[in-house]
């Protein structure tokens, strides 16, 4: 009986901050990715070659060499790129964003803008990514442990491929 008195002290000592505790409400404990504008490449100023002078009508030869198939290719996927951002969506453990980019009609990447800032959302990000990214739409299965972030995620990437249409 010595002890319990200690023991029941403690323990209702121990568990008032818990009772006392509140989660943060509102937007305060989420994650916020800004999707960072692209920086473009400045190219070197063009400079003007002449070609050796000889007697004959030998024409001079301006600018850089010309782009190769490759870089071409890639400007132009870049060019067929587009990124569509989704809505807010607002669920009961906080908001959720979702940006899409697109080429042609295929997804080729999904990106979390704003979404809670808790363990199993964490967790269930890179999941949801890859299953929309396997899907090819917002027909993905929910996380388990994060059904509200899962929701929401779904809710704005349909947003986001809707209008992208």
């Amino acid at each position: 009986m010595k002890r319990a008195i200690p023991v029941l002290a403690l323990s209702v000592a121990g568990l008032v901050p818990v009772w006392l505790y509140a989660p943060a409400s509102g937007h305060e404990g989420e994650l916020s990715e800004v999707a960072a504008p692209e920086t473009q490449q400045q190219t070197a100023p063009q400079t003007t070659q002449a070609a050796p002078k000889t007697t004959g009508a030998a024409p001079k030869t301006t600018g850089a060499a010309p782009k190769t198939t490759t870089q071409q290719q890639q400007t132009q996927q870049q060019a067929q790129n587009r990124t569509v951002s989704g809505p807010a969506v607002n669920t009961s453990e906080g908001t959720v964003q979702v940006q899409v980019t697109l080429q042609g009609t295929k997804i080729v990447d999904v990106k979390a803008l704003r979404a809670p800032n808790s363990n199993p959302t964490r967790m269930a990000l890179p999941l949801l990514r890859e299953s929309a990214l396997k899907a090819q739409s917002a027909d993905i299965d929910t996380v388990s442990g994060a059904t509200a972030t899962s929701e929401g995620y779904k809710q704005s990437l349909q947003a986001a491929i809707d209008q992208a249409k």
